[in-house]
């Protein structure tokens, strides 16, 4: 589709159309249902031409003209059919299949091959030419990839998968090698697929027209017969799926064009990585045990959750009714995740809930609440369409958001300008065909420093937007942020050693975001987990304010959410000072209004956060807590610190897929159901909510909500509900953000963004347009306090975490898929002059201590780090990432310091790995051996 206020009228074989100037003949004869035949073409590629399968007769010009490339003009007459053009189709027919194996009865693409549809839809009968000359059919096959096959002797060069590649994921991995008949489509490496660029998102296998590049599922199981649309269950980005069924069985997942969020682009654990919903490890059965050191009773769910509500209830007897709490999941649904928090407040009768948003983005609700008045980002994934400079600060979208960092790269090949503040050189730094873009390696812990001296330049250079700060900001706070930033500390010159970047390019970077017409600003955990996390989201709210990029397309404050429902948990009310809608329970009206919907009296005074129930734990304070999809053994800070508080509880119940690091402290187990297995909504970071749909029926028999439910009535709190739309219409009436939302409108819209109400009936792609909810933005000062935790003498170096795009979070559900040929442990980024001066060569397992504990993992040589700074992931329970991070928090929200630990890194020898860590690496690299060479 192409963009014009223009629109131009023509004929196509009778038909009369009216399109914007610029459309193709192609587009606008599909759009009145007169398909013509094509090849290289498709609705998601800009149009090539090459295939010459498309040509039409365009009355007063000479000759054949190709659809696909040949704009509409006013007036003009196409004839898509005519003798002339059969002929010449099927001769150029004759010449694909002159060269291509006649192998479609057992070829895996069979009845979903466009070259075969195409045979047929030119009428081809007979190939005259033979295959007695030189031909391409002895090309073999490139299966290193785990997930899809490069048959090179199917290929009909038609260039689909590598523009694919270029325009719809940005990676340039592949290419169009040799010339004439030696042209064949490459990696541009010499190398394979496994070995080569290739993200592995499988954009060029959706491309293909042939089974040239066609998945291994569908190779071993045949083509699906009915699919299901869903929502992938990763990133906050909330990619829309086709789930493709045979049967009960998914054979493939297709990201679906109709997705608002990806417009039918995936990334390689969405599209590939669904295997671990049916791995061998799933629970399936309910197990209970009276204490932790007891072996597992797999008993019936009436059982299960019979002995987990009288235990409850015997806790809350002994100890009080504060002394038991609940943690929702960002996995979960919406629906589900309501549940839980209501659970906890109706049925336990206190306010001790909380959820994983807490050690990740918590720091993004206080912070856009306090200046714009609104807990989450402004803007639709599209509006960076639109922006002309964008700076991303403490994110690496084409690792943790990948499909939206494809978006964000093609932006940056039409021309806008990147602005990275990152610890590390990330791959958005690389991306090809673009401008130069400016990195700030700043020291980890210093961002509001940073940011305040980013608004130090804006003010005294005269880019602030005056219009804007007197229409829309409250006066009184910005005068007092602006006498703060003007203060001469703040000066880029008076922090660059303290940020670790010279003075010069804070400056070239502040001049660059304040005068570009339209600045957007992306950021991630890299912002959120620190102890002024908080703080530096305030000092981001204000650099946009400042300058008035918030309102419209291509501006904004966009947190890019690391979990799939992360948004929606917070939605839904998961912390204890907030009932759903981000409305305070300690408001007495807000509290009224689910009393009487919910018939219980609700608790006045917030509850316990995560971290304070751990700390009540170990005090002896806090006795039970219920856990619904979240491994806190693995994911939160200080491990020793959780494992103490776990192993206080009288009990614990765990609601999991599989039996993760938190299970080995539990007394109960409740089997979870998989993204695959319920209905409901999930809510991406874009405040988009997208309908979640059963494609199979659950493993253990109940979806999580429905195991919820069951838990609230056996603990006398009476709960019916037959689907979750009644429970998203009870969302619905409580929310005032989502009055207008609902299953049925889901379905007519295909998804909505909230705030959903009377004033926005279709949703809110880009708030703030016009007000904030809070009347006029708070401008708020934003002191830089430096953190605690200090490199020193015994501990030189600042370890940083983060993640890599094959694996996600804590890995319980990519670690159970072939992603882990790409990333089979995690390993300690070091720069090659900090392992010189260690005497650690690259590989060599190196001892990581802190002040809080100690681990072993493999050094890795990077010049993407700066000396001084190391980076691990957290992907695996073996590596012990949070064994070695602290405990210090955001001053607001007490999200966890993730982001800045004091280390000593020290080379070991091999042997400093357990047994178990050395089978487990030996068993990885066999596995890496395998998939890229099959011996």
């Amino acid at each position: 589709a192409v963009e014009s206020a223009t629109l131009v009228s023509l004929n196509i074989d009778g038909v009369e159309v009216t399109v914007p100037e610029g459309t193709s003949v192609m587009r606008a004869a599909a759009l009145v249902d007169i398909n013509i035949p094509k090849l290289c073409a498709t609705d998601s590629l800009e149009s090539f031409g090459s295939c010459r399968l498309c040509t039409v007769e365009i009355e007063g010009r000479r000759g054949f003209h190709a659809s696909c490339t040949t704009p509409v003009a006013e007036g003009m007459v196409v004839r898509s059919q005519s003798q002339a053009l059969a002929r010449l189709r099927r001769n150029i027919m004759e010449l694909y299949i002159s060269d291509h194996p006649l192998d479609c009865l057992t070829c895996p693409a069979n009845g979903d091959c466009e070259l075969q549809d195409m045979a047929g839809a030119v009428g081809l009968r007979e190939v005259r030419y033979g295959f007695a000359g030189e031909n391409h059919l002895a090309l073999g096959k490139d299966e290193s990839n785990p997930y899809f096959t490069f048959d090179a002797s199917k290929c009909i060069l038609c260039s689909r998968c590598v523009r694919a590649c270029g325009e719809v994921q940005g990676t340039f991995a592949l290419t169009i090698q040799g010339r004439g008949f030696d042209s064949q489509v490459s990696t541009g490496k010499g190398t394979d697929f496994l070995g080569s660029d290739c993200v592995s998102c499988g954009a060029c296998v959706q491309a293909c027209p042939t089974a040239t590049l066609t998945e291994k599922s569908v190779i071993e199981q045949g083509q699906p017969e009915h699919s299901v649309v869903t929502t992938c269950a990763y990133c906050g980005v909330g990619c829309s799926f086709k789930a493709e069924m045979k049967g009960d069985q998914l054979v493939r997942m297709t990201p679906w064009k109709g997705g608002q969020a990806n417009h039918g682009h995936s990334c390689v654990k969405g599209r590939f990585a669904f295997g671990y919903a049916t791995h061998k490890d799933r629970l399936t059965t309910p197990m209970i045990r009276d204490h932790i050191d007891q072996p597992w009773r797999e008993v019936s769910w009436d059982e299960a959750i019979g002995f987990a509500a009288r235990r409850l209830k015997e806790v809350q007897a002994r100890h009080g009714r504060h002394s038991v709490g609940g943690i929702t999941s960002s996995r979960c649904t919406n629906e589900e995740t309501y549940l839980v928090q209501k659970l906890v407040r109706a049925a336990l009768g206190n306010n001790n809930t909380d959820t994983c948003a807490r050690v990740c983005h918590s720091p993004t609700g206080y912070g856009l609440k306090m200046t714009l008045g609104e807990s989450a980002g402004t803007q639709d994934f599209d509006s960076v369409l639109k922006a002309d400079c964008i700076l991303v600060i403490g994110a690496n979208p084409t690792d943790a958001h990948p499909v939206f960092g494809s978006l964000l790269r093609k932006r940056l090949r039409q021309g806008a300008r990147l602005i990275v503040a990152d610890p590390r050189h990330i791959d958005l730094l690389d991306s090809p065909h673009t401008g130069a873009a400016i990195h700030l390696p700043i020291r980890p812990g210093t961002n509001v420093a940073l940011v305040n001296a980013l608004a130090h330049v804006i003010v005294t250079e005269g880019l602030e937007d005056h219009d804007f700060i007197a229409g829309r900001c409250a006066p009184e706070e910005y005068q007092a942020w602006r006498d703060f930033i003007l203060e001469p500390r703040h000066a880029p010159e008076a922090v660059a050693d303290i940020i670790g970047v010279p003075a010069r390019r804070i400056r070239e970077a502040a001049l660059l975001y304040g005068g570009a017409g339209n600045g957007a600003i992306y950021y991630g955990l890299g912002v959120t987990e620190h102890s002024q996390g908080s703080t530096t989201v305030m000092g981001i709210a204000n650099l946009a304010l400042a300058t008035g990029n918030i309102g419209r397309p291509g501006v904004g404050v966009n947190p890019l959410r690391g979990q799939n429902n992360v948004q929606g948990s917070c939605d839904m009310g998961s912390f204890p000072h907030e009932l759903p809608g981000y409305q305070p329970v300690t408001d007495a009206a807000v509290r009224g209004r689910f009393e009487a919907a919910w018939g219980a009296t609700l608790d006045p005074e917030p509850g316990l956060r995560i971290p304070r129930m751990f700390d009540a734990a170990i005090e002896g304070r806090f006795k039970a807590m219920y856990v619904q999809g979240e491994d806190i053994a693995q994911s939160d800070p200080n491990t020793q610190h959780v494992e103490a508080a776990l192993r206080a509880l009288d009990l614990l119940i765990v609601q999991d897929i599989f039996l993760n690091e938190t299970a080995k402290f539990a007394h109960v187990i409740l089997p979870g159901a998989s993204f695959l297995e319920k209905n409901g909504t999930f809510t991406n970071a874009e405040r988009r909510i997208n309908r979640v749909r059963k494609v199979m029926t659950p493993l253990a028999g109940k979806e999580d909500w429905e195991v919820t439910m069951d838990l609230a009535n056996a603990l006398g709190y009476p709960m019916h509900y037959d689907h979750p739309s009644e429970i998203m219409d009870e969302i619905a009436a409580l929310t005032p953000s989502f009055t207008g939302v609902s299953y049925d409108k889901l379905e007519r819209l295909g998804s909505i963004q909230w705030p959903c109400n009377a004033e926005h009936p279709d949703g809110t792609p880009v708030m703030h347009e016009e007000q904030f909810p809070i009347g006029r933005a708070r401008m708020v000062v934003t002191e830089f306090i430096p953190t605690t935790e200090q490199v020193s003498e015994r501990y030189p170096l600042l370890l940083t975490t983060g993640r890599i795009l094959s694996q996600y979070n804590v890995g319980a559900q990519t670690r159970r898929t072939d992603n882990n040929v790409w990333h089979g442990e995690d390993v300690l980024e070091i720069h090659p002059h900090d392992a010189a001066a260690r005497g650690i060569a690259d590989g060599q397992p190196v001892s990581i201590d802190s002040r809080t504990g100690r681990t072993v993992l493999r050094a890795q040589h990077s010049t993407r780090m700066q000396p001084g700074v190391v980076y691990t992931t957290f992907h695996f329970p073996h590596s012990g990432a949070n064994v070695i991070t602290t405990d210090n928090s955001d001053w607001a929200t007490n999200c966890p310091e993730y982001k800045v630990t004091a280390v000593q890194v020290t080379a070991e020898a091999p042997r400093a790995l357990s047994d178990w860590q050395q089978r487990f690496y030996d068993f990885t690299r066999e596995q890496l051996a395998f998939a890229r060479h099959g011996d």
